[in-house]
């Protein structure tokens, strides 16, 4: 289920390392509406193992944000990775600032409200990852033009199309890069079947991204990896928090940790 690939992106940190070495995470996320999706998000990324989380939102939701996790860093700076949209609307400051960052040299995620903000054509070829569900990607194809009916050959041929990967949330989930090749993930566990998972699947991906940021800037393929293993200890995450009940995405998001602990610890193969 893990690969050595995977275990090497999960690394646990050394005696040398510091909060900047093991990655800076930022997340342009949440509204007074949403709020629930940056606190999401944050705590995933917290759990996975970053050193360092900043959020950019609204002042109100930062407010929110440092009450649940003061460890989190508001306002801007250096990060290795940005994952953008979640819970933001489609008008105003924040979806603005979205669109400021097509140039950045961060590796990206984009998901839900970013998904309609991005030019595409913008982007640097293989830096973001795009994170749709059925009705978004819906949405993706009739904005480029591209008529398909199978999800496979969907999030292919959006890959392609936009020279970034993609990741089609889904009961089965399709991981497709920008060269042609697709990745099957699941069946997914039903417990993610709930509000905000979505937003937690962002988080653990912003940060394996900005863990791994040299590493997979000097080869795309550890991109497609570092893809798939947030998948897999998003699921693993959501196995493990239905074990006790009903599931809501926060304890998938508190689960993480656990899931890397025994991934680290050989435990789960």
């Amino acid at each position: 289920m893990f690969t050595s690939e995977m275990l090497a992106l999960l690394a646990a940190p050394t005696a040398s390392d510091d909060k900047y070495s093991r990655g800076v995470v930022s997340f342009l996320t949440g509204s007074t509406e949403f709020a629930g999706a940056a606190i999401l998000g944050v705590t995933a990324a917290i759990r996975t193992g970053v050193g360092m989380v900043r959020y950019e939102g609204p002042a109100e939701v930062s407010r929110l944000v440092i009450e649940v996790r003061p460890e989190v860093v508001c306002g801007p700076g250096r990060a290795q990775s940005r994952v953008l949209g979640s819970g933001v609307p489609l008008v105003g400051a924040q979806a603005e600032a979205i669109g400021a960052f097509v140039q950045a040299d961060e590796l990206l995620v984009i998901d839900a409200g970013a998904l309609s903000l991005i030019d595409f054509a913008a982007l640097k070829p293989a830096t973001a990852v795009l994170t749709p569900h059925a009705g978004e990607m819906a949405r993706l194809l009739e904005r480029l033009g591209i008529t398909i009916e199978f999800d496979y050959e969907a999030a292919q041929r959006v890959a392609a199309a936009l020279n970034q990967f993609v990741l089609l949330k889904g009961n089965i989930t399709f991981v497709a890069a920008p060269w042609g090749e697709v990745v099957t993930i699941g069946p997914n566990p039903p417990a993610l079947a709930t509000a905000g998972t979505g937003d937690v699947l962002a988080g653990i991906l912003g940060a394996l991204l900005a863990h791994n940021h040299d590493q997979i800037v000097a080869d795309e393929n550890l991109f497609l990896t570092a893809i798939e293993l947030g998948v897999l200890l998003h699921s693993a995450a959501a196995e493990l928090a239905a074990k006790d009940g009903p599931v809501a995405a926060l304890d998938v998001a508190e689960a993480v940790r656990l899931v890397v602990r025994d991934v680290q610890g050989g435990e789960l193969a």
